[in-house]
């Protein structure tokens, strides 16, 4: 089976992508700030050695000379250090600006010194000076290429992906507990839930205030830790905890604002009415805890707090009672869930919040891989009904981003991504999938702040802590990675993806029977997944067993495998094992096609793909990795 060939791009376009990559790097990299500061400082000094030193102090004129010189020597060393300080995926330990700063030092101080004997009245010594120079150059890149040569690959730049030692408890951060249940039946845990989910959602709207996510808020339920750990943990100043009594249509809300540090309470209220107020009261809440942290709100923020998707109380039940069956994840639930949501649409019409809802549902179904094609059409007519509501909607631009991605446009994947969070800076879903994208396309030093931020408002979420880990295993150190990795098997040891996840690396780096472990796990206890036949792939790959290797991949799962950059990147991996060099190179292609462009990974670190690296094919296909991930806009 052929890789999905790409259409030539006319020069044209190529020559004005190229030039918009370039004054793109030069902006990043502050080349134009830093030309024009040397310039007006440059000016300035070379106007006080003209008219003070040699005008009015009578020395000699080659002052201004040695001057002008020594900073054509500074402006050019600066300039190569922010250009090549900026560059990422770098072959081998080398760094240019190690290499090229002592040398553009060396020629300065040459010629300043021939200068300075030139003025002393010393002749003959220009040579001597050149020879010297040029040996010391010499010795100088010949020093360090060996030194280079000799470490690791990983021993390059060790600049960690994870954030920093914890930073002072951030006075404005907050987290919300779920609401306990105190209805006469017990029977109201999802409304308890949107009701928390609610008040997260607006209290990230303001952008003073730093909120722990969703996801993690609801791993504290029942939890028996006081608030004093609970704000240790998080890293947060004030905790929000209350209940939800609803009795037929009668409704009572109780909060309390509780301030972590010494667990007293800032402010506590009632607010009671009926179910038709339920978005009155919730906006009550928000806008009292606003008050109580003496929060200024500017106009947006107001507009956010006050905006309402869904205007229908039954519309707005059948919505929450969706998203409790989606937080279950099973086949069952996501069916329940797309029941609930088609109620609320057959109440209310079309939708945002309700198709969003929908096209989120539909995308678990890809990752579970049930149906995924049939799925994933209905994700796209979801998005499209949603842009045709709102051209500007951020599920819409979500939405986006996750097909564009598994169409394997992965720039376009990022630039929706990225306007999620434009106008939602804490959106974990798009935070998650833009650090994804990133990581493959090997844009780490763009990642890295995202991952920062992502886990300092998600810390306890499962999957996030494995993208440290992935950003290590792409650049080439599985034994960081692996820790990583680890966590997020400790943290959801019977997830079959974390299972795989963790295999991985410990496959790259030859723990070959803990990883096998793991592979066969996921096999017993979930053979229809993807990860389960890859995983045994692997397996008979790296033990070379060549007919229950082919025996597994049948023609449905090589489909299924071509839809995914991350499925064709193993299946290339395999292949190259197995000795079947063109299988793995259409693979691989089909890898890059569908956006992994990991340059430094493909080209070096992945150890899978020795057998493949000295084809002529690969080199060419390295060469439009190269291209496409300098291009890259990040």
């Amino acid at each position: 089976m052929n890789p999905p060939k790409r259409e030539a791009i006319p020069h044209e376009k190529k020559e004005a992508s190229f030039w918009r990559f370039v004054l793109t790097k030069l902006r990043k990299r502050r080349i134009f700030e830093t030309i024009a500061a040397f310039f007006g400082g440059s000016w300035l000094l070379l106007e006080f050695v003209h008219w003070t030193l040699v005008d009015h102090y009578h020395l000699p004129e080659k002052i201004y000379d040695i001057t002008l010189f020594t900073l054509i020597g500074a402006l050019l060393g600066t300039l190569i250090w922010r250009w090549f300080r900026s560059a990422e995926g770098r072959p081998g330990n080398v760094r240019a600006e190690v290499l090229l700063l002592p040398l553009i030092i060396l020629a300065t101080v040459a010629v300043d010194l021939s200068l300075a004997f030139e003025i002393a009245g010393i002749s003959g010594k220009n040579l001597p000076i050149l020879f010297v120079a040029i040996c010391l150059g010499i010795a100088w890149i010949v020093f360090k290429s060996l030194q280079w040569a000799v470490l690791p690959p990983e021993s390059g730049k060790k600049e960690s992906v994870l954030p920093k030692p914890a930073e002072a408890r951030p006075e404005k951060s907050i987290v919300v507990l779920p609401f306990a249940d105190m209805s006469p039946q017990k029977d109201q845990e999802y409304f308890c839930d949107g009701i928390t989910e609610e008040l997260i959602t607006d209290l990230s709207h303001i952008h003073e205030l730093r909120v722990i996510s969703r996801n993690s808020a609801m791993t504290l339920k029942g939890t028996s830790k006081d608030t004093r750990t609970i704000g240790q943990d998080l890293n947060v100043h004030y905790v929000l905890e209350g209940s939800v009594r609803k009795a037929g249509n009668d409704l009572r809300i109780t909060a309390q604002l509780i301030d972590a540090a010494t667990d007293t309470h800032v402010w506590a209220d009632k607010f009671s009415g009926t179910l038709d107020d339920v978005f009155d009261i919730q906006e009550k809440v928000s806008r009292s805890i606003v008050d109580a942290l003496k929060l200024r709100l500017g106009p947006e923020e107001k507009r956010r707090i006050a905006e309402r998707l869904i205007e229908n109380v039954q519309a707005y039940e059948c919505y929450i009672r969706a998203k409790k069956e989606f937080y279950r994840g099973s086949e069952d639930a996501l069916e329940r869930a797309l029941q609930d949501i088609n109620r609320g649409i057959a109440i209310v019409g079309e939708n945002e919040l309700l198709y969003a809802a929908m096209g989120s549902i539909y995308f678990q179904f890809i990752v579970l891989g049930i149906r995924a094609e049939e799925h994933f059409n209905k994700l796209k007519e979801c998005a499209h009904k949603i842009s045709r509501l709102n051209p500007n909607s951020d599920h819409g631009h979500y939405l986006l981003g996750l097909i564009e991605r598994r169409e394997g446009k992965i720039q376009e994947s990022v630039r929706h991504q990225k306007q999620v969070l434009d106008h939602d800076p804490d959106n974990t879903e798009s935070l998650f999938w833009l650090v994804f994208n990133y990581a493959q396309a090997g844009q780490s030093s763009a990642a890295r702040p995202l991952l920062r931020h992502l886990l300092a408002i998600d810390p306890l979420t499962p999957v996030n802590h494995s993208l440290p880990g992935y950003l290590y295993e792409l650049g080439g150190r599985f034994e960081d990675g692996l820790k990583y990795k680890r966590r997020y098997l400790q943290m959801d040891p019977e997830n079959p993806f974390a299972r795989f996840f963790c295999a991985q690396p410990l496959l790259y780096s030859e723990h070959l029977e803990e990883g096998f472990r793991l592979i066969d796990l996921i096999s017993k206890d979930t053979p229809e997944i993807p990860w389960a036949w890859l995983g045994l792939f692997y397996k008979y790959a790296l033990t070379n067993e060549k007919a229950k290797a082919k025996e597994i991949i049948t023609p449905e799962k090589e489909k299924t495998a071509r839809k995914d950059a991350t499925y064709s990147c193993i299946m290339a991996d395999c292949y190259s094992l197995l000795g079947e060099k063109e299988l793995a190179l259409g693979w691989l292609e089909n890898a890059v096609n569908r956006g992994f462009i990991h340059y430094s990974f493909l080209s070096k670190y992945d150890p899978f793909l020795a057998n493949v690296r000295g084809e002529v094919r690969f080199g060419k296909l390295m060469e439009r990795v190269k291209s496409e991930w300098e291009h890259f806009e990040a």
